[in-house]
């Protein structure tokens, strides 16, 4: 007699759509922070320095160039998070975007960057409830490692 797996059967692993979502999102949030942070130094992309809203050179007293620095040194240490621990790094991430959200709302002509930041804000949340999800099934021995 051949048996079927139901329909509704949990798929593990690689097959998983969770899992694959999973490995997505956890990838592309390790390489663009490490890549954009990594940009800073270079200004190969753009000059970063354009988006940054003149008040946080005033309540930072450094050079935009310098503030921007200190950003690219954030973005790689919150990709190295993300790759290491992503439930704890998908946060940093997601509180990270919304700084940048607020920065760019203060300049004019840049809310259509600061939209595609709150859908990478979204999408950072996405992973944490994910990450969340893939630690709570392992700690109850209900997904391979």
């Amino acid at each position: 007699m051949v048996t079927h797996q139901p329909s509704t059967a949990v798929r593990t692993g690689l097959r998983s759509p969770a899992q694959q979502a999973f490995m997505l999102l956890r990838t592309v949030f390790t390489i663009a922070p490490i890549l954009f942070g990594l940009d800073k130094f270079t200004n190969l992309l753009t000059d970063w320095t354009q988006y940054l809203a003149p008040v946080a050179t005033e309540v930072v007293p450094v050079s935009a160039q310098q503030f921007m620095w200190a950003v690219g040194v954030v973005e790689i240490l919150a990709g190295l998070l993300v790759a290491w621990r992503p439930r704890i790094g998908s946060l940093v991430v997601a509180a990270w975007l919304a700084g940048i959200i607020i920065n760019l709302l203060v300049l004019p002509g840049f809310f259509d960057v600061a939209l595609r930041d709150f859908g990478l804000l979204v999408g950072a949340l996405a992973l944490n409830r994910l990450a969340t999800d893939r630690a709570s099934r392992k700690g109850n021995g209900m997904m391979n490692a």
